[in-house]
């Protein structure tokens, strides 16, 4: 994501991707600058929102017009063609009148004089084989915003990155213990991050500092931070709590397909494999036990990099800090022989999922209370 300061000095952007909250503000941002630069009344908004092809070439007529129309008052002019959804592989974008009119843009747009003129498009996901796109690359610039994902690695990092700069534009600061709890709580969601960010200074009101406190008293939680809730009864080897939270988590599959039994058991084994990371790495001395976040997280940076493996998927400095910070507590309350008795029942449970008829909320249900059984870790330990 490109600094949100950064002034492009081409005449034509186009601003795009997959995450609308990045493009919009961004594309905003852009738009008040250079109008302001340019100064006058005759800057122009398209909205390039269109539900098929024929409000496609309406949109792109009206874009002709704007940048053939010289400003009344002189001076220079800005148009903005809102929130283009014809650039990418979608059914209105590959309509044969769109190509070939966005081809006939392209040409244009080489042989245009841009003096006192800039073009700004924001737009979703774009088609980069395309020609108008390779054209708009080669004449000006591209800016791209990738949307948070709790499929990325490293969501947490840039999610901090970004509530970080809010605060910073706020004028106000965060203590790192809170900005942690902040993003696991709202989870990969750049709109809700900002608007969570808000609500909370607001509600810190004059504090030198937003706190863990702050941040547990008025930020939402959503269904990224209830899946942890799962996670955090099983490290804390609560069983009532723990099966209340797979209840709810069950229920709420009946109105998110995103959501699968195979979904909550992943999780559940990334706990198992956080603590059985946290255990050894205790074990070995790397890891000292500790109330303060900051120190938790200059130890992990000094973990050794030669003693861990190369694969990200199985190596423990991947996950969050803080992930493993509030799973600290919860170590004590493991052996390593728990843990891996542990696994060895998810990875049956794994099994019954995918090849048995059995109810899967029944499965999970034994799974658990069968790891938290102490007798039966116990004697499946020897």
């Amino acid at each position: 994501m490109p600094p949100s300061a950064a002034q492009p000095a081409s005449p034509v952007l186009l601003v795009c991707g997959d995450d609308d909250f990045g493009v919009s503000q961004r594309a905003r941002q852009l738009y008040q600058a250079w109008s302001a630069e340019l100064g006058g009344m005759d800057h122009e908004t398209i909205d390039a929102a269109a539900g098929n092809s024929g409000e496609a070439l309406k949109a792109l007529a009206r874009l002709r017009e704007a940048l053939n129309t010289l400003p009344f008052f002189g001076g220079g002019k800005a148009v903005w063609f809102k929130d283009c959804n014809f650039l990418g592989d979608d059914r209105t974008g590959s309509s044969s009148s769109v190509t070939e009119t966005l081809a006939e843009l392209a040409q244009e747009l080489k042989n245009f004089r841009w003096d006192g003129v800039r073009l700004l498009m924001s737009a979703g996901k774009v088609d980069k084989r395309k020609t108008f796109y390779k054209t708009i690359e080669k004449l000006g610039a591209v800016e791209s915003f990738v949307a948070l994902s709790i499929d990325d690695r490293d969501w947490a990092a840039r999610a901090e990155d970004l509530v970080l700069k809010k605060f910073r534009a706020l004028k106000r600061s965060i203590s790192d213990e809170a900005l942690a709890e902040l993003v696991q709580a709202v989870g990969p969601n750049a709109r809700q991050l900002e608007s969570e960010v808000e609500k909370v200074t607001l509600y810190a009101a004059d504090a030198a500092e937003v706190s863990v406190k702050d941040v547990l008293a008025v930020v939402s939680r959503n269904k990224q931070a209830r899946a942890f809730a799962l996670g955090d009864a099983l490290g804390d080897r609560d069983l009532p709590r723990l099966l209340r939270c797979l209840d709810e988590e069950l229920w709420g599959m009946e109105t998110d397909r995103q959501k699968s039994e195979i979904g909550l058991l992943y999780g559940l084994i990334s706990k198992v494999r956080a603590l059985l990371f946290l255990k050894e790495m205790l074990a070995a001395g790397w890891l000292k036990e500790t109330r303060d976040y900051n120190s938790f997280k200059a130890q992990l940076e000094r973990v050794p990099a030669d003693g861990l493996p190369t694969d990200r998927r199985i190596n423990p400095l991947a996950i969050n800090p803080y992930v493993f910070f509030k799973a600290l507590p919860q170590a004590r309350r493991w052996s390593s022989a728990d843990l891996v008795c542990a696994f060895d029942l998810l990875l049956q449970c794994n099994r019954r999922l995918v090849g048995s008829s059995l109810d899967s909320e029944l499965v999970l249900q034994q799974t658990l209370t069968q790891i938290l059984r102490a007798d039966t870790l116990a004697v499946a330990g020897r």
